[in-house]
């Protein structure tokens, strides 16, 4: 139903992955500036959102776009909305990290239809349409059915947008240190998602995502069996900026560790 959509938004994280690598020889200096003390912005992200953004609208030209570099304050409606980042993981991009990606997806009627992920500079093509499955570079991909905390790996990120959750946020952090196989933060959400989509994380969690953040890599979760919700269980994750998400096992240990640490007040907004 979606594939012709589907294949637009692979061309357009294409597009914008050659203009990211023509920015990658830049020196540090050269690649960005200071939004805050914790926040950035590039040109490759800038010139990435646009040539996404003119790609799609090439094609379907009545459609709308929620993205990270242009947005002002939009919400979702029920109809068509194209909710992007340009480069998820900017950070590591400007410092020269090896992982990043360009995140694109599809919502119709407050649903993800469709969704790629563009994963840097490895290439790694993940992709997903409502009741289609999740590829990675097209073979069919699944989440772990390791319901054991001790051998899960777990990724996340740090909420260095707001620093007061940080206490209670590292209290989940220790918890997992002692009872899970590792804890990852590489520092791009939708690329640590589609990570548990293809197996290789068995959940993942975070606080102070915004749409963009989550997405493409919910859908690519859900069509590959994971289970995707809020800190309190429920569906509030694409704006409610506290997200879990892994097979099911694990997404209910994640969800358990987490009510069981953080404070009721910061559970949710």
């Amino acid at each position: 139903m979606y594939s012709k959509e589907l294949e637009i938004a692979i061309l357009a994280a294409q597009n914008a992955a050659e203009i990211i690598e023509s920015y990658t020889k830049q020196s540090r200096d050269q690649k960005f500036e200071l939004k805050g003390t914790h926040d950035l912005v590039t040109k490759a992200d800038v010139e990435s959102e646009k040539v996404i953004k003119k790609t799609i609208a090439d094609v379907f030209p009545s459609d709308i776009f929620l993205a990270e570099e242009s947005h002002g304050g939009e919400s979702l409606t029920s109809g068509r909305t194209w909710i992007i980042d340009p480069i998820d993981g900017t950070t590591n991009f400007a410092h020269g990290v090896p992982f990043y990606a360009v995140s694109i997806a599809l919502y119709e009627d407050f649903e993800p239809v469709v969704a790629v992920i563009l994963g840097l500079p490895m290439n790694e093509l993940f992709t997903a349409m409502k009741g289609q499955g999740a590829f990675l570079n097209g073979v069919q991909i699944q989440v772990t059915n390791n319901a054991n905390p001790k051998s899960s790996l777990i990724g996340t990120g740090f909420p260095y947008r707001d620093l007061s959750v940080l206490d209670d946020y590292l209290k989940v952090f220790e918890v997992l240190m002692h009872e899970t196989h590792g804890v990852r933060r590489p520092g791009s959400a939708s690329y640590d998602m589609a990570y548990v989509a293809c197996g290789r994380y068995d959940g993942f969690y975070e606080y102070a995502l915004a749409p963009w953040d989550v997405a493409a890599g919910a859908l690519l979760i859900r069509e590959a069996g994971g289970v995707v919700t809020d800190w309190t269980g429920n569906e509030d994750w694409l704006f409610g900026k506290r997200i879990i998400a892994g097979n099911p096992g694990i997404h209910s240990y994640l969800n358990a560790v987490i009510r069981s640490e953080i404070s009721s007040e910061l559970l949710k907004i």
